[in-house]
């Protein structure tokens, strides 16, 4: 039989309410969507380091008197 924690409480997950089966399910879809999430934010930072750290490398090349206009 399946246990799981809830609050420090056990329970055993046949015993559970279809209610409560849903309710867990869409905990455990939004508890794989955060990290799935946290993870991609974490790459998309880590992409962002990169082209600011190419532009300023690309910054560094030109004569201090080019102005670049976004």
């Amino acid at each position: 039989m399946t246990t799981i924690t809830i609050d420090g409480k056990s329970y055993e997950f046949d015993s559970l309410s279809s209610d409560a089966k849903s309710q867990l399910a869409s905990i455990q879809f939004v508890d794989a969507e955060l990290a799935r999430l946290q993870g991609q934010a974490a790459a998309l930072q880590t992409a962002r380091n990169a082209y600011a750290k190419a532009l300023n490398a690309a910054l560094s090349v030109l004569p201090s008197s080019d102005t670049i206009k976004f």
